[in-house]
């Protein structure tokens, strides 16, 4: 009777949202919360999961296989695929975040991107930055948890750790690879790299 009721629960959400113009693919495969809030003008596809205390603006797409809990989305927001957006996380207005990126207590600002496979938690960004694939926040170091402050258009180079307390610069760039441990002045550059190096006529050592 339980699994029943839990059913009729979500169709009747389902029909609450369809009602109100909210645009699902495949809406049998959505699953929404008792307290879920939604604008105008949202797409939303298949195999999404909205968790309690989510409030989702107007003209936003939730892409296939994400999932929301007690977040706040603004307007013109693109959300997934593969899209985990965790408790106390703010999605500012035409922030996108993509695919296999992991959000957690982070404000992301105003038309700042985190495209690809990234984990951004107990972080500050900006407006216009641009995270690149791979990049995490080292926001924990065992007993505490830090906080990450990167300002606006900040430029973060591909597969970059950030190593919490830490605050970027406005304009600044991190180039890609490194593993930024103190603060990054305004308009700077910041990488950190060791020299490559290069054996000519290389041969493996048969065993």
């Amino acid at each position: 009777m339980k699994h029943v009721n839990l059913k009729n629960s979500q169709i009747n959400l389902r029909n609450k949202f369809l009602k109100s113009g909210v645009k699902m693919i495949g809406p049998e495969t959505i699953f929404f919360s008792n307290d879920t809030q939604i604008g105008k003008n949202v797409i939303i596809e298949p195999y999404v999961v909205i968790g309690s205390k989510v409030k989702i603006g107007n003209n936003v797409v939730i892409k296939s296989f994400s999932h929301l809990e007690s977040c706040r989305i603004e307007n013109k927001v693109e959300i997934g695929p593969y899209a985990r957006i965790r408790p106390n996380t703010v999605l500012k207005e035409g922030s996108k975040v993509g695919n296999f990126v992991e959000v957690k207590k982070s404000i992301i600002g105003k038309k700042s991107k985190i495209n690809h496979l990234s984990y951004i938690g107990d972080s500050k960004i900006g407006n216009s930055v641009n995270v690149g694939a791979g990049t995490i926040t080292c926001n924990y170091d065992g007993k505490k948890k830090y906080v990450t402050n990167i300002k606006d258009k900040v430029f973060i180079g591909s597969n970059s750790s950030l190593v919490a307390p830490i605050t970027i610069g406005e304009g600044s760039t991190i180039g890609a690879g490194s593993v930024i441990t103190r603060n990054v002045k305004s308009k700077s550059l910041a990488l950190t790299r060791s020299e490559q190096k290069e054996i000519k006529n290389y041969k493996i050592r048969e065993k």
